[in-house]
């Protein structure tokens, strides 16, 4: 039988050794191609590229892992699966996996996440997708707990297949694997980011600012991906690209409009 086509992206780009792991985890799976950003593209959440040209290059980043087909683009995380499904594969993927992002995509971090927006591109184009996450923000993360979690998520999806419309959201503690307690479906966490931006100012006398903040957790609930972050267990919130607040409509239609 045909081995699955797995489209790999991420958003610390091409040489961050999140995805590079990705990789490995996925050529167990299936054939193994990367498209996947030039240099890191964090926090650029949808953001496509309409006023610029786009570069992509054919290049192998680990030739001792037995490198797979990698292309690196300069443009964003959305960019690179659009560029993977339209000019680059010659046929549709069976699942596109983006990751695995260094740092957390919980709760309202997926709004921002380019590594969640590249998986929503893909679910967009009516590819199965999921976006994975450790929450380690160190560049030399330890990744091989998550080979478990990963391999076992993304088996699952592709026997059992992803409803349309939905992209999957899998965060996963920093802990030994031995300390996870297993997955937990959720919901995401009502959370916010309480902004601050350190003003300061150039020797040519200009002002700048660096963005910071803290993260405001505004939900007690158990049943939510923070909850469960924080319980040891992998989270594995449905996420769905219909921004409808279908809820609402009912009301709006009360308006004398």
């Amino acid at each position: 039988m045909q081995k699955p086509l797995i489209l790999v992206t991420n958003d610390d780009g091409i040489t961050a050794p999140g995805l590079r792991s990705l990789i490995k985890f996925m050529k167990e799976i299936g054939d193994v191609v990367v498209v996947a950003p030039d240099s890191p593209q964090s926090g650029m959440g949808h953001a496509i590229t309409i006023n610029d040209t786009l570069y992509s290059k054919k290049m192998i980043v680990d030739v001792e892992a037995g490198a797979p087909e990698e292309y690196s683009c300069s443009g964003t995380p959305a960019d690179c699966v659009k560029l993977g499904l339209q000019e680059i594969l010659d046929r549709k993927p069976d699942i596109c996996i983006s990751g695995i992002n260094h740092g957390s995509n919980a709760s309202i971090n997926v709004i921002y996440s380019g590594t969640m927006s590249a998986a929503i591109e893909a679910g967009i184009e009516g590819v199965p997708a999921i976006g994975f996450s450790l929450c380690d923000y160190a560049w030399e993360a330890d990744f091989s707990a998550s080979k478990e979690f990963v391999q076992t998520i993304v088996k699952e999806a592709l026997k059992n297949g992803i409803p349309k419309g939905v992209v999957l959201n899998v965060n996963i503690p920093k802990l030994e694997v031995k300390k996870i307690k297993g997955i937990k479906i959720c919901r995401q966490a009502r959370a916010n980011w309480k902004e601050k931006f350190d003003k300061r100012t150039s020797p040519m006398g200009k002002d700048y600012y660096w963005l910071t903040g803290e993260f405001e957790l505004l939900d007690k609930g158990e049943d939510t991906d923070e909850w469960a972050l924080a319980n040891g267990y992998v989270s594995v919130v449905p996420t769905q690209f219909d921004l409808t607040a279908h809820h609402v409509i009912q009301e709006l239609n009360s308006w004398d409009v």
